[in-house]
């Protein structure tokens, strides 16, 4: 997965967008952010629907696993006054991820570091939250991904969690936009990774399908050019949006967003 997602210049490429979409690159805000750093099915607003469900209080200590460009965990800083590790498998995103934070100013609330989410760099109890948004999807071992999410967390912490899962008409089409072809995607029914989680040691408190608040844009043309999809996907995006759509409106992908407690 990581050659896969590997950008060259992916911090420099992101700034020439910012700027070109007319972004004042020394006064940049969270909300200027919002379609660059949130590269996740439904953007921001699926962030802060998310965000809404866990509600954490100011200090929170929160693991983001998968958390790329630091999107969300830049948005918990602002907005929730939590404390955010991001941990990603892709160097060219963590190093993109720190210079946006280092812009905002927020190096105090939010760091970055390289970690694969199989085998957490962390010491046992160490966050109250883990939060992760469409992480899980390119990830075959998803017994080992929740046992490490439950020996991270303290007694009694939650999991933020927004997955894409598949439908009961299989299978997708493809590409993906995190696979070309069936060796690179491991999505599993909703009730299969509910049990998955729930041997891990979680009790799920909430369960949504928001498959239709995460489909996005219906065509490639009302994606801006300073989009993550655009930066990061270029000129791939067009089929992948058309693939997407035509997975959804055939059931052959549903996305969750889920609350689930450490027992």
């Amino acid at each position: 997965m990581t050659d896969y997602w590997e950008r060259k210049d992916l911090a420099e490429t992101i700034l020439a967008a910012l700027a070109a979409a007319g972004k004042n690159l020394e006064t940049l805000t969270v909300d200027d952010l919002a379609v660059t750093d949130q590269f996740h099915g439904g953007g921001k607003p699926s962030t802060v629907r998310l965000a809404r469900l866990l509600a954490p209080t100011p200090g929170t200590r929160v693991l983001d696993v998968g958390g790329g460009l630091g999107g969300p965990a830049r948005t918990l800083a602002v907005e929730y006054g939590c404390r955010v590790t991001v941990v990603d498998l892709t160097t060219s995103f963590v190093r993109a991820g720190q210079m946006l934070t280092d812009r905002l100013g927020l190096g105090d609330r939010v760091s970055h570091r390289v970690g694969n989410a199989l085998e957490l760099p962390f010491e046992s109890g160490a966050f109250d939250v883990v939060w992760t948004q469409n992480s899980g999807m390119g990830i075959a071992d998803k017994q080992t991904l929740y046992r490490g999410f439950h020996r991270v967390l303290r007694p009694g912490g939650r999991v933020a969690l927004q997955e894409p899962v598949a439908g009961p008409v299989q299978p997708p089409v493809y590409p993906l936009m995190w696979a070309t072809e069936p060796s690179g995607n491991f999505l599993v029914p909703p009730t299969e990774l509910r049990a998955t989680i729930e041997r891990a040691g979680f009790a799920v408190s909430v369960w949504d399908d928001v498959t239709a608040e995460t489909a996005g844009p219906p065509n490639a043309d009302a994606i801006p050019a300073h989009s993550a999809q655009r930066v990061i996907m270029c000129s791939a995006l067009d089929a992948i949006i058309r693939a997407n759509h035509q997975n959804r409106a055939e059931s052959r992908i549903a996305s969750i967003q889920a609350i689930l407690d450490r027992r």
